[in-house]
């Protein structure tokens, strides 16, 4: 369990790290949960209907937390 939460804290300051250059576009992401090494988050603003979303998802933030998180074995957009 406390490997989780460090994993968890850890996404989240990532998130802040990155949050101004999604809100430049005028978008945002956020967290969700983080879950059997899977982070969840909810694209919002411009992102969440940019044609290049999967993109920075899966391109730009999940290299990002995996190299700081390495368990992390994907990033789930979900819509709620």
């Amino acid at each position: 369990m406390d490997n989780k939460l460090n994993a968890e804290d850890k996404i989240k300051e990532i998130l802040e790290k990155m949050r101004p250059y999604l809100n430049m576009d005028g978008g945002d992401a956020q967290f969700i949960k983080y879950e059997d090494n899977y982070v969840y988050i909810k694209m919002t603003g411009a992102c969440s209907n940019c044609a290049f979303q999967d993109n920075t998802v899966n391109e730009g933030l999940l290299e990002i937390f995996k190299s700081e998180v390495p368990e992390i074995k994907g990033i789930i957009n979900v819509d709620l």
